[in-house]
Formats: structure tokens, C-alpha cells, sequence
């Protein structure tokens, strides 16, 4: 258990495996926000990067399967494990995930690779 709550960065498929597909993205991003809850529940504060990239990459008008999106998706990810204590790693082949996990080992965070190994807080009272 541990008493602080840590800002865990979900990792997973997105665009890969898709061809482009928003409507196999959308189910990809779905699964990745699955997560969330478990993470929250356990006391902690879970972050996707496609949360932060997407309207990133609205903003500059272009889209997940536009050319500047690997110009945006990654180093949104990069940015965020810099804040980030822990990455959670769901299953699938994912070249973006799998780039956020070697970044978590070179910077000493934990890599899990279900939601049971992540230490729960310990409860504390809210104000």
C-alpha cells in the first residue's frame, strides 16, 4: 500500500493493428479507458495519452491518421511520463506503448501489466 496517489499512464493499442479505421481506433481507445476506473479505484490517477494528443492534434487540424500525428502521439507520451509515476501496460502490439514502457524502465518507473499489481492507497479521508 502506499499513501500518495501516483499518475499512472495507460499504454496500449491505439492506431496499430487498425488500417486507419476511426471505428477500430474508437474501440482501441474504449479498451484503454476501461482501465481507468480500476486505476482510479485503487487510489491513483490514470492518464491516457491520447487524451492530451488528440485535441492536440485537432487544434492543429489534423487527425490520428494524419502525417503530423507521430509528430504529436509520441512525444505527448514522452512529455507525460516525465510527470508520470508508473506506466500500466495492457496487452496487444502497439509500437507507441511499447516505446512509453522502455521510457518508464530508462526513467526507473514501475511497468505493470495488469490492474492487481498496482498498489492500492491506502484510504484516506476526504475533505
Amino acid at each position: 500500500m502506499t499513501d500518495k496517489p501516483m499518475l499512472i499512464l495507460i499504454a496500449g493499442p491505439y492506431r496499430s493493428g487498425t488500417n486507419g479505421d476511426p471505428d477500430a481506433m474508437a474501440a482501441n481507445l474504449a479498451r484503454l479507458e476501461a482501465a481507468a476506473w480500476p486505476v482510479f479505484a485503487a487510489g491513483h490517477l490514470p492518464v491516457i495519452g491520447e487524451w492530451i494528443a488528440l485535441p492536440v492534434l485537432r487544434s492543429a487540424g489534423a487527425g490520428p491518421t494524419d502525417p503530423l500525428a507521430d509528430q504529436v502521439l509520441y512525444p505527448v507520451a514522452d512529455r507525460l511520463l516525465a510527470r508520470c509515476d508508473a506506466v500500466l501496460r495492457l496487452p496487444g502490439d502497439s509500437v507507441g506503448a511499447d516505446q512509453d514502457v522502455a521510457i518508464a524502465h530508462r526513467r526507473g518507473l514501475p511497468v505493470y501489466h495488469d490492474v492487481t499489481e498496482i498498489p492500492r492507497r491506502t484510504p484516506q479521508e476526504t475533505v
